[in-house]
């Protein structure tokens, strides 16, 4: 039986919120991010793993910072140093747009750390390529969309809908070729960096075919796979529950943003037997607390006591991430004490107040017009009008709702 840890998603230089650490001067976010890091590491070295396998996006982008850089090279050398098997899968956030650009991940290729392997294009790896372990893997990292028009000598008029049709179709007749000639007496996992069409993103939304490479599940269904190890989707979730093998994203390590506020966060060990299904552990990470309120203030008087009733207590509000969205007519917003709410709520680790302030206005329509007579970017740009959103800013919105509908439209060809 092999024992794998599957994790994905680290994303270790997030720093949007907080203060630094005064020891090591690395944003305190950072260090729940290495802290939640350091548990992998730890459970995989202690518990004596046979392979760690990460779904990729090691950083927020393909450029980090060479002290985050640091940081996760230090996790990685660990387990190099305890002879545990590591593959690496590049993500999206670790790959550079440009031709020919290193990617975040290429120094562990570059140096040749022991035991250490990166999959920066499709692959299939046997068990000569993965250090004399009894398995088999099929790699998917991902892949840029102007490296996929330039393979198939696709221009850009022919729409993302059919450059991501061709590449669905050109990568699952390389996942079928490669199943052709596994060993069937030894276990094959399938590992992507990727969405996968009924996968759910943060706050319940359905992966949908869009801007995005969204591969069918129908390609991760196979009954000659045992495991499927996914990555980029920061919600945790199994797609393979009705399956002959589970279809696992992992998540992200830690809350990334207030998305994922109400989502607990795993990383998983999974045992393969060749001829059994293959059981998984959901392994819990402990991250920073977020606290996400909202209230509607209906009168104008007592306007703070009103705010701080749903907010937790003090004590349960210590070094948590805190938000409270606050809708109410534009007309009381000076009535509100934001100096006092600010410390009633100074135990928090960072507390984030939302503005939503309304006003009454009436959509006027151009002439003798009907709303059915007027398209959808002339309806936007009377919406923007109703919220007083600036004309620059407005004209921003308008180019990119533009660009979204364009999109669609090519699609549906």
């Amino acid at each position: 039986m092999l024992k794998i840890l599957h994790f994905a998603d680290a994303h270790i230089d997030m720093a949007g919120q907080g203060r630094h650490d005064p020891v090591s001067g690395l944003p305190v976010r950072v260090l729940d991010f290495l802290k939640a890091l350091d548990t992998i590491v730890d459970t995989a070295i202690s518990e004596r793993v046979d392979l760690v396998l990460f779904a990729g996006d090691a950083y927020k982008d393909r450029t980090p910072a060479p002290t985050f850089q640091r940081e996760w090279g230090r996790r990685i050398m660990r387990l190099s140093q305890a002879g545990i098997p590591v593959l690496l899968l590049v993500g999206n956030h670790d790959l550079s747009p440009a031709t020919g650009r290193a990617h975040a991940l290429q120094e562990y290729d570059t140096l040749q750390v022991p035991h250490v392997m990166v999959a920066a294009r499709p692959c299939f790896y046997g068990p000569g390529d993965l250090w004399n372990l009894p398995l088999q893997v099929i790699a998917l990292p991902w892949v840029m969309r102007s490296n996929i028009m330039a393979a198939l000598e696709l221009s850009a008029a022919e729409g993302p809908g059919q450059v991501y049709a061709e590449l669905e179709k050109r990568l699952g007749e390389l996942v079928y070729l490669w199943l052709e000639q596994v060993d069937p007496t030894l276990p094959v996992i399938l590992t992507a960096h990727v969405s996968v069409q009924g996968a759910v993103y943060g706050a319940e939304r359905n992966v949908m075919l869009g801007g995005d490479l969204v591969l069918t599940g129908s390609l991760f269904r196979d009954p000659r796979l045992d495991y499927v190890a996914l990555g980029h989707i920061h919600k945790a979730q199994d797609l393979g529950k009705d399956e002959t093998h589970p279809i696992i994203y992992p998540g992200s390590i830690e809350r990334v943003d207030w998305g994922e506020a109400r989502d607990d966060k795993f990383f998983v060990i999974a045992y393969l037997e060749k001829g059994q299904r293959t059981r998984v552990e959901w392994r819990k990470l402990e991250g920073r607390r977020f606290i996400d309120r909202a209230i509607r203030i209906t009168s104008p008087d007592d306007i703070l006591e009103q705010a701080t009733a749903v907010l937790p207590s003090s004590a349960e509000m210590t070094d948590a991430l805190v938000r409270l969205t606050i809708t109410m007519p534009r007309q009381w917003d000076n009535l509100l004490d934001e100096t006092a709410l600010r410390v009633i709520t100074q135990t928090a680790f960072d507390f984030h107040l939302v503005r939503r302030l309304e006003m009454e206005s009436r959509l006027r329509l151009p002439g003798d017009r009907t709303i059915s007579s007027l398209t959808a970017q002339d309806l936007l740009g009377l919406y923007w009008k109703t919220l007083e959103t600036n004309p620059e800013e407005a004209g921003e919105l308008q180019k990119l709702a533009g660009q979204i509908i364009s999109g669609g439209d090519n699609l549906e060809k």
